[in-house]
């Protein structure tokens, strides 16, 4: 079913932009924030034919199926703090599925929202002069997943057994967002969403990993996380690497560190 504009329009006090498809959300949200584009401006789309993911990988967007949405954030958040707000709407998609479905996610570092052990939603947050862009990608009511990523990927339909309201998430996300935004701005609001975030996530620490960083792969226990938001790994031989990026996944898992897609 395409999406209802007008529920969002009449419930989110700023402004929405609205495509059935569209290449990407936020090539279009960084289009808007270079023109003057306000804090909180959104942009939906039914569907993306060049969504994106991180390291150049494509988001798969399913046409009336998820939330495919980037927001426009101002004032113009800090290089170090991207780390921080990455895992803050991480945060406010777990917290906005949580309140519209039931469903408890995990939190893989430092972008992926997951159900069963399997990826439902993904955070991109990208640096301009004049904002930061953050898009969000949810898979809301797909019933399948193409075969290359289907191993890695889920959605709340799967997982419930039942179909959910892509407004409804929209705007619990859209208010978990501002809320997690504001405590990053507060005087030790950085601290207590790392404090946050290792909590709720499984991965953060104590957990045996691989790291995929490309022309390498490291393995070890996760220690937690850096003041920046980066990852703690402690190595077999004792010593401790901070992880900057990487596809994390359990030492166990026998799949791809990093699948494109998911």
């Amino acid at each position: 079913m395409p999406f209802d504009l007008e529920f969002v329009r009449q419930n989110w006090p700023r402004p929405v932009s609205y495509f059935a498809t569209i290449d990407s959300t936020m090539l279009e949200a960084a289009r808007l924030a270079e023109a003057g584009g306000a804090h909180g401006a959104v942009v939906v789309a039914d569907e993306q034919t060049a969504g994106q993911g991180r390291h150049g990988h494509r988001w798969h967007s399913e046409p009336n199926s998820g939330l495919y949405v980037s927001i426009v954030l101002r004032p113009v958040v800090r290089a170090n703090s991207l780390p921080v707000l990455t895992l803050a709407l991480g945060l406010a998609a777990a917290d906005a599925i949580a309140e519209t479905t039931g469903l408890a996610c995990d939190l893989r570092w430092p972008n992926d929202v997951m159900l069963e052990g399997r990826k439902v939603a993904g955070i991109l947050v990208q640096l301009l002069d004049s904002a930061a862009i953050a898009g969000i990608g949810v898979n809301v009511n797909h019933a399948a997943f193409p075969a290359e990523i289907a191993p890695d990927a889920t959605s709340l339909r799967i997982v419930s057994n039942r179909t959910h309201s892509r407004e409804q998430l929209l705007m619990a996300l859209l208010g978990a967002g501002d809320r997690y935004c504001g405590l990053l701005a507060a005087e030790g609001g950085r601290e207590a969403i790392l404090t946050t975030f290792s909590r709720r996530s499984s991965y953060a620490r104590n957990m045996r990993v691989k790291v995929d960083q490309g022309a390498s792969i490291l393995e070890g226990t996760t220690a937690g996380l850096d003041s920046s938001g980066f990852l703690i790994v402690r190595k077999d031989d004792g010593t401790q690497q901070l992880v900057l990026a990487g596809g994390v996944r359990p030492a166990d898992d026998m799949r791809s560190p990093l699948t494109p897609g998911t």
